[in-house]
């Protein structure tokens, strides 16, 4: 299955323990694949780059290269017109319904806003895990 997963899941999982790093290990062993676009992949980079600056862990852009391990990359058009309430997070959806994405995993409220109003799932990190990680 495909999953698309918001910068502050990857972020949170690259730095924190929980939820968040389940979501991504499961991505990193190949249980899910991960789909992402050039916008995310910037986004991804940005916000990564801008926490290390306040931590010791280890090097982001080696965590990042190893999530993305298994990842397929999609260029998919701007979603017209923008569906989410901040339009920024509409690379998202644009991202799920291009590569055929089943489940976008965010803790962001304005993309959990539209969950069940667009074709792809949207849940938090706790509820995917309990959905389709726990044995």
């Amino acid at each position: 299955m495909r999953i698309v997963i918001d910068t502050n899941v990857l972020v949170s999982g690259a730095f924190f323990a929980g939820q968040p790093l389940r979501v991504l290990m499961s991505c990193i062993e190949g249980r899910f694949q991960l789909a992402v676009s050039p916008a995310i992949l910037t986004e991804y980079t940005k916000a990564g780059h801008a926490f290390a600056r306040n931590r010791a862990n280890p090097d982001f852009d080696s965590f990042l290269a190893t999530v993305l391990t298994h990842a397929i990359i999609v260029d998919p058009p701007p979603l017209q017109p923008p569906i989410c309430r901040d339009p920024h997070d509409d690379k998202f959806i644009a991202c799920a319904i291009a590569a055929g994405v089943e489940v976008i995993v965010s803790g962001d409220r304005d993309l959990l806003s539209i969950s069940g109003k667009v074709a792809v799932a949207i849940m938090r990190p706790k509820e995917f895990v309990d959905r389709y990680l726990r044995s």
